[in-house]
């Protein structure tokens, strides 16, 4: 019942395109009608079902409908509307990239359609269809003697034959290259077609001679077989001659046999008599049956030398090894086309043998492809349009953002609305294979915030998220070295420094640009005060009688509750990027003015002043250490006092906690029990899957880390806080 309904389904197929492509021309120059006839026998030839030859006929139908998708969907199913506008979206592309073409390298115009094959792949009906028709124009153009643009005759040759061959479907391939090259090089395919006529007749004897003795012979072995004569193909000749840089008459396999035999025990039965009666040429021998080609190609490969020393090239292999080699039922990873020698002069590897790799393992013909999922391994690439028809790759999913970021990181900068086949669209829409997209740009601008939004869904490919994060650090980063512009600019003024250059004051106080000098001031962590200091005289050295006396003062009064081992009386501050307090691991280093800053070893800013010093061998790093308790007692510093006269320390505190009604006043009362003093408070909420959350930051005055880190404790147990640590 099923073939009955196939059969119908044809049928229909034509009554429904007749109207339609009766009096239709093609691009080609072609009748629609008769192209489609002769396509729909290409693809009887190879074994394609009666729904793909229906196809055929269906595809050239779409562009004579409004709504191709609906009307033939209602007629002959979903799955042949598919089809048949899929094919033919694909041929609007390849007609783009061939108007394209005029302004593109060829290789360029190849790569392109390569692309545009694999990006319509997914359904593998789509490529046998588009193989089948341009097989097809090829004949017509062959017979009509009609002239072929280049750019037809090259992409027919260098992937459409190529495509044919991995698929497996050689009679394909071989024809197609064949009226490829008669077109690209008419000289060299009259010359090589002349030298295989000068001897034909008498070749044809010598074969036809060896034939018959071999069928003779296996017979008599026992060996059932039908031993045929192999025509040659003209491009194959050629590229084996260039390749390997043979003479015409080096190349062996002009005269060929092939045998075919029931089991594979018989090929190598056969391969022994071949080789016990005529004299075996050993470097040509090739066992594809113990070691099949990549594409699943089987065969025994021999050259032989006949009673005349003439070499003949035999071929043995099973009547189902020999159907698979003609029809193409196997796909393959990746197969190189010279074999495992390979030729000198062809590539056997590059960019579109890794990307057909990925086509298939293994071809499970059109017939189950009707019914199943042929996504595979491609799923996660698509290829889009420019206006200009140049392809452009993307992953799955990716938006008109990806796709103006790939074009150009500037063009993605300013990217402000889309359009897709000339429809304006959301830029968050996903793209699908084979559009054009345009994209308009501002003339300045830069990108959005919420493109960094995964919920959002703008951005996709990951090179596309970093650019977008990197624009924003550069601009925090002017914003950070104009403001410490403006700072030094400022103290310049007040200095009455206004004349000298900000590049020699950077590079005298140590830095390489005067960029680099506004950044650190801009972050804070460059003191003006070391820049004030650059301006002012040395101070007079000390007799040694003032050292001694200042030596004996600083032991009595440490400043600011810091130590600098092995040195007395340097001028201490504490640094504001980590506020460090007693108890906490601390470092100094002396700034390039007077005074030592002291930081948290665990400060990511002193972390890299050690680096830096350890890599310019600067001896800035020096040992510090907080006063003994009773110093503490006797010290004013500049941070306060806490009970019994004890100094205090700003440090900063960060939380983050559910947000819920009454969280903060339950945080600041665990604040006010163990009279930490609160100075300063910012909180901010933003909505989560899970809910709102708070992020809050306190300042909060501490006479030593170990009280902290207890009260820290405390505020974990308050109900909905999540983390409490220093900053």
């Amino acid at each position: 019942m099923a073939e009955i309904t196939a059969q119908a389904t044809l049928e229909s197929a034509k009554v429904f395109a007749e109207p339609f492509l009766r009096n239709a021309t093609l691009e080609t120059g072609e009748n629609a009608w008769l192209h489609s006839k002769a396509v729909s026998q290409i693809l009887l030839d190879i074994g394609g079902s009666e729904a793909m030859q229906a196809a055929s006929y269906l595809v050239y139908t779409c562009g004579h409908l409004n709504k191709p998708l609906e009307v033939i969907g209602q007629v002959f199913g979903e799955n042949l509307a598919s089809l048949a506008v899929e094919t033919t979206k694909l041929m609007e592309v390849q007609k783009q990239t061939r108007a394209a073409a005029v302004t593109i390298t060829a290789a360029a115009h190849t790569e392109t359609v390569r692309k545009m094959l694999l990006a319509f792949s997914r359904d593998l009906r789509v490529v046998m269809l588009r193989l089948a028709s341009r097989l097809q124009s090829l004949r017509y153009f062959a017979a009509s003697k009609t002239e072929v643009s280049e750019s037809m005759a090259r992409e027919s040759l260098q992937v459409f034959a190529p495509l044919a061959n991995r698929l497996g479907i050689w009679q394909i391939k071989w024809e197609m290259e064949d009226l490829s090259f008669r077109f690209l090089e008419p000289h060299t395919y009259k010359e090589t077609a002349r030298l295989l006529d000068e001897k034909r007749t008498l070749r044809e004897d010598n074969v036809e001679q060896m034939r018959e003795q071999l069928q003779v012979d296996l017979a008599r072995q026992g060996i059932k077989a039908e031993v045929q004569g192999r025509p040659k193909h003209i491009y194959s000749i050629v590229k084996k001659m260039r390749g390997k840089a043979l003479g015409f008459d080096q190349v062996f396999d002009i005269r060929a046999l092939r045998v075919i035999v029931a089991e594979i025990d018989d090929c190598y039965g056969a391969l022994g008599w071949v080789h016990s009666q005529f004299s075996p040429i050993v470097d040509e021998f090739d066992d594809y049956i113990a070691k099949p080609k990549a594409n699943g190609y089987q065969s025994l490969h021999t050259v032989v030398r006949d009673a005349s020393g003439q070499a003949i090239e035999v071929q043995i292999r099973t009547q189902s090894m020999h159907d698979k080699a003609e029809h193409g039922v196997a796909a393959h990873w990746v197969y190189k086309e010279a074999g495992a020698k390979g030729y000198a002069g062809v590539a056997s590897t590059g960019s579109y043998d890794a990307k057909i790799a990925v086509l298939r393992q293994l071809l499970a013909w059109e017939r189950d492809l009707t019914t199943t999922d042929s996504a595979g391994l491609l799923s996660d690439r698509i290829y889009v349009l420019t206006p200009e028809a140049a392809v452009v790759e993307l992953p799955q999913g990716a938006t008109a953002i990806d796709f103006a970021y790939t074009v150009h990181t500037d063009l993605g900068h300013r990217c402000r609305g889309a359009k897709l086949d000339g429809v304006m669209v959301p830029l968050n829409t996903p793209l699908k294979n084979g559009q054009t997209v345009e994209i308009n740009a501002a003339k300045e601008g830069g990108p959005s915030r919420d493109w960094l939004n995964a919920e959002l869904g703008f951005l996709i490919s990951s090179r596309a998220k970093a650019k977008v994060r990197a624009w924003f650090n550069a601009q925090a980063m002017m914003e950070t070295t104009a403001r410490g512009r403006e700072a030094v600019e400022k103290l310049l003024q007040r200095e009455g420094k206004t004349a000298i250059k900000l590049v020699d004051l950077a590079v005298q106080l140590g830095f390489k640009s005067a960029d680099e000098l506004f950044e650190v001031v801009g972050k804070d962590e460059y003191s003006l005060r070391t820049i004030e200091a650059f301006f002012k005289p040395p101070a007079p050295e000390l007799t040694t009688e003032e050292l001694l006396h200042k030596r004996v003062k600083a032991e009595k009064t440490p400043t600011g509750g810091v130590l600098v081992v092995g040195v007395d009386s340097l001028l201490t501050q504490l640094a504001k990027c980590c506020k460090p307090a007693p108890g906490d691991a601390i470092g100094g280093y002396v700034t390039r003015g007077k005074g030592v800053s002291i930081h948290r070893q665990s400060c990511s800013n002193f972390q890299a002043l050690v680096a830096r010093n350890e890599a310019n061998d600067e001896g800035r790093v020096i040992d510090v250490a907080w006063t003994h308790e009773k110093m503490l007692g006797s010290a004013t510093a500049s941070h306060g006092t806490g009970g019994a006269g004890n100094p205090v320390y700003p440090v900063d505190v960060v939380i983050e906690a559910t947000d819920s009604q009454g969280l903060l006043r339950a945080i600041l009362e665990v604040f006010s029990k163990d009279k930490l003093n609160v100075i300063a408070a910012n909180t901010q909420s933003h909505r989560s899957t899970g809910g709102d959350t708070a992020a809050m930051t306190f300042t909060v005055e501490v006479t030593n880390s170990a009280r902290l880190n207890k009260v820290l404790n405390q505020v974990l147990e308050v109900q909905g806080v999540h983390s409490a640590r220093r900053r």
